[in-house]
C-alpha cells in the first residue's frame, strides 16, 4: 500500500493543498511495515491536480488534516481512501498509529 501525507518541515501540513512536499510511504501488504519513504516536492497548487498526481504515483491512502470537498470527491473517483483530521506528527508516527488502530483524528479542518 502506498500512503501519501502532505508535509511541511517534516510533519503533517494541516492544509492539504498548500503543503510544500508529500511523503510517500510504501508499506508491506501483510505486515504493514514501512518499506520505503520518498519525499516529493508538491506541484504548484492548482484545483483538482493533486488527486490525479498522487494517483499516478500509486497512492492508495491519504492521511491529512484539512482537505476540501472537491478534492475528496476527486480522490473517491480515483479509488483513493482519504482520512482527514490527522494530527500534526511525523509521517512514520501517523502510519504506525493508523495500522495499530490508534490514530486519533478530529474534524476536517478545511474551511472551503
Amino acid at each position: 500500500m502506498m500512503i501519501a501525507i502532505p508535509i511541511e518541515n517534516g510533519k503533517l501540513c494541516s492544509h492539504f493543498g498548500h503543503c510544500s512536499q508529500f511523503a510517500l510511504l510504501q508499506t508491506d501488504a501483510v505486515t504493514h511495515a514501512m518499506t520505503t519513504r520518498q519525499d516529493l516536492e508538491a506541484p504548484p497548487h492548482e484545483p483538482g491536480l493533486l488527486p490525479a498526481w498522487l494517483s499516478e504515483h500509486g497512492v492508495n491512502l491519504v492521511l491529512c488534516g484539512g482537505i476540501g470537498p472537491r478534492a475528496l470527491d476527486l480522490f473517491a473517483q480515483k479509488g483513493i481512501e482519504v482520512i482527514t483530521g490527522a494530527p500534526i506528527e511525523e509521517p512514520e508516527v501517523l502510519v504506525a498509529a493508523h495500522f495499530q488502530g490508534i490514530l486519533k483524528t478530529s474534524a476536517n479542518s478545511c474551511d472551503h
